[in-house]
């Protein structure tokens, strides 16, 4: 009985003594991987009526906002899989280009606080003749990514990019590009 205890004991211990060599650095916390689909991409379907049409991912929702859909087509695209919501805002020009673009400029410019830097990229398609700006926050920001396109004389559209997560760029950039 007693060489049981002994030789139990003996095989408790053993990895104690020789199950750690050198020295323990703990390991940083990692990030979940996202296994994103290839991009797809379809057009609403044609119940749509607004004076705007765009291709939305085959893996989001669209969905309406309808507190301003009526009067402005006011739409949301989520992604479920990423907890993501691009809201897009609609409106029609009145000779008030330079206001919509400051409006724009001054929702964007609400993150300076938290951004650590605010790329500005300009959004051209000479043949559509659709011109724009796409704001990318770096930092703790709400939200990841706003722009708006117009084609100058008659439409506005703005949008915003927000996840539904615990902000950390550094997780999100897989699913930011992606977006």
């Amino acid at each position: 009985m007693i060489r049981i205890r002994v030789l139990v004991f003996i095989l408790l211990i053993t990895p104690i003594f020789f199950g750690c060599e050198g020295e323990y650095s703990p390991k940083p916390k990692a990030y979940v991987r996202l296994n994103l689909p290839e991009h797809s991409y379809i057009v609403p379907d044609s119940t749509w009526s607004c004076p705007y049409i765009f291709e939305a991912s085959r893996y989001s929702f669209l969905t309406v906002d309808k507190r301003h859909h009526q009067e402005n087509c006011w739409y949301n695209i989520y992604y479920p899989k990423l907890k993501a919501t691009i809201h897009l805002t609609y409106s029609e020009l009145n000779n008030n280009l330079s206001r919509q673009i400051e409006e724009n400029r001054k929702l964007a410019m609400k993150h300076v606080g938290k951004a650590t830097a605010i790329n500005e990229s300009l959004i051209e398609n000479k043949e559509a003749q659709v011109i724009g700006l796409i704001y990318e926050f770096k930092g703790e920001t709400a939200s990841d990514m706003q722009f708006f396109a117009t084609d100058s004389l008659n439409h506005f559209l703005r949008g915003s990019l927000y996840f539904n997560v615990k902000q950390n760029k550094d997780s999100l950039g897989p699913a930011i590009d992606y977006v």
